[in-house]
């Protein structure tokens, strides 16, 4: 049986990788050897794991986290296709991101920090009938198109009348789990069980404007913040956005929309 094995040197070299890495594999539950010599303490292993042993160094290479190509060795071909493509659809999101950060980096890049102006107003009273979601900071935007649909369903079935254009209303602060709301400004003042009705206080607000993809707004937030702060002001919540040009009107660089947050004088 011993002939049949290989050290784990021979084996090694056979698959390309180091022994420190098979050794890393055994430890983690991955690849363990057939046989371990109880005197000297030797591994040995079968050709046919020459399979797995390529297997976890091409999804390591593709930077799979251990305990998921663990998972996906030990599936079935169904479940371990499952696996994989979920893997993928993760790696296609962080790819979205990067880009959306790369362009931001060109946009600094070409022109500093973009010169947003911002300007102070007083915002009347608003009546918004409203969805809401509770979302990460990684969900805002699928949760905040998942609110607009059903808005618009419910307002369509109802026969309530609004006024563009849509509105989101956000907290100061981005945390974990937070509290998002999509509205239209409507006169109607009768709500149904899908449908609640808020109302935006008028007041003080500074705001500016962002023209381009949504993923690009952080710069316009950054802009919008650091002149409360300087002006000696106190943002308040909820931050609010007015899409004055959404994605069924226009292309991503043609976007528009209104960035406001209420603001009070500071009492420090």
């Amino acid at each position: 049986m011993q002939d049949e094995l290989l050290s784990i040197g021979r084996f090694a070299r056979l698959c390309r990788l180091s022994v420190k890495q098979l050794r890393h594999y055994a430890e983690m539950g991955l690849l363990a050897p057939v046989r371990v010599d109880a005197g000297s303490g030797y591994r040995y292993y079968a050709p046919e794991q020459a399979r797995n042993a390529l297997t976890i160094a091409l999804l390591r290479e593709m930077d799979l986290p251990l305990a998921v190509i663990a998972q996906a060795l030990a599936a079935e071909p169904g479940r371990r296709a499952q696996i994989l493509r979920a893997e993928r659809d993760r790696l296609a999101e962080r790819i979205s991101k990067d880009q959306a950060r790369l362009q931001m980096l060109e946009r600094l890049a070409e022109g500093g920090l973009p010169g947003y102006e911002v300007t102070m107003s007083r915002e009347p009273e608003r009546r918004l009938a409203v969805v809401r979601a509770v979302c990460t900071p990684a969900e805002i935007g699928d949760k905040i198109v998942e609110c607009v649909g059903r808005l618009l369903s419910v307002l369509g079935e109802t026969g309530i009348a609004w006024e563009p254009p849509l509105w989101a209303l956000y907290p100061l602060d981005l945390e974990e789990r937070m509290d998002i709301t999509v509205g239209a400004q409507t006169p109607q003042r009768e709500g149904t069980p899908d449908l609640e009705f808020e109302v935006l206080p008028g007041g003080l607000v500074a705001e500016t404007m962002h023209i381009g993809p949504y993923t690009q707004l952080p710069l316009a937030y950054n802009a919008l913040f650091a002149a409360i702060h300087e002006s000696g002001l106190r943002p308040q919540a909820p931050v609010r956005e007015a899409y004055l040009v959404g994605p069924a009107e226009a292309s991503q660089e043609a976007l528009m929309t209104r960035l406001i947050i209420p603001v009070q004088e500071s009492m420090a």
